[in-house]
């Protein structure tokens, strides 16, 4: 949620659309939308809906979403929407997890970004007061940008904390890594290819290079369309590493990085292998 004009028909075309960051500029305000496996509460227009339909858009709430404008001016009035949501969903959805987006952050020169955060301007007041308005609840804060992976990133650590077992997940994903001998196992979400959880045996210097392989597969995936071709798979590899990105199950994809260029060359008759013992390893602890 978030007033009108915060970018949130944006966010959701291209998390959920697949579309482009620049094909968002050709869309319009949205209202209410929503789809049989996901409710997606987009409420440009808040006043209208907070009196008659209050009721029903914050009941069974899971998560909350609130998308703050990076430029606003408003941020009294941006604060005491949020603090209506809040109190909203108290009342019809204890429990349900809280993210503040601080969306636009491309439109802040790269030099004023720690100003955002930890300076003194009206950017900091809206980032710390948004974080006081929340309390007693907790609430987990990004800077955001259709134009960049930190869209990415934030919405793969929503999609993470509503996974009911995604410690089982971790576990899985641990053994199976440590089976391949490789340096990394990921899962991604099919559809949005966002990160689900990842297990990573060698540690690695880039920390958002998973959100960066979003990105750049969900445009590639794009451009596979564009030419009547379907993604399936994506095999890479240079004298440093090897990297497999192929179907896992009917939802995910799954990553494998091997550094070791002798068990990369047998990854794909391993990846089978190890495909059929986590699927397994899930069925044991089901």
């Amino acid at each position: 949620m978030g007033k009108s004009g915060s970018g949130k028909t944006s966010m959701r075309s291209i998390i959920f659309a697949n579309f482009i960051a620049r094909d968002t500029r050709r869309l319009g305000p949205t209202s209410i939308t929503h789809s049989p496996t996901t409710a997606r509460w987009i409420d440009g227009f808040m006043e209208s809906y907070f009196v008659n339909q209050r009721e029903t858009i914050f009941r069974n709430v899971e998560v909350l979403i609130y998308v703050f404008d990076i430029e606003s001016r408003e941020i009294s009035k941006d604060l005491a929407y949020y603090r209506s949501c809040l109190d909203a969903v108290n009342q019809n959805s204890p429990g349900a997890k809280i993210f503040c987006l601080i969306h636009k952050t491309d439109l802040v020169s790269e030099e004023k970004k720690d100003e955002v955060f930890h300076g003194g301007n009206h950017l900091q007041i809206l980032y710390s007061e948004s974080a006081a308005v929340t309390k007693p609840f907790t609430c987990s804060c990004f800077a955001t940008s259709i134009w960049d992976e930190t869209l990415f990133k934030a919405w793969s650590k929503i999609v993470y904390e509503l996974i009911p077992n995604i410690k089982m997940l971790e576990g899985s994903l641990k053994q199976l890594c440590e089976v391949l001998e490789a340096d990394e196992v990921i899962l991604f979400e099919r559809a949005t290819f966002l990160e689900i959880a990842c297990h990573s045996r060698v540690p690695h210097s880039d920390v958002h290079r998973f959100e960066k392989i979003s990105n750049i597969v969900k445009q590639f995936k794009l451009s596979c369309s564009k030419v009547g071709a379907n993604f399936t798979k994506i095999e890479l590899r240079n004298q440093h590493f090897a990297a497999f990105i192929d179907v896992f199950t009917s939802n995910t994809y799954i990553m494998v990085v091997c550094s070791d260029l002798s068990i990369g060359e047998c990854t794909k008759f391993e990846t089978l292998l190890s495909f059929s013992f986590l699927l397994m390893v899930f069925s044991m602890n089901e």
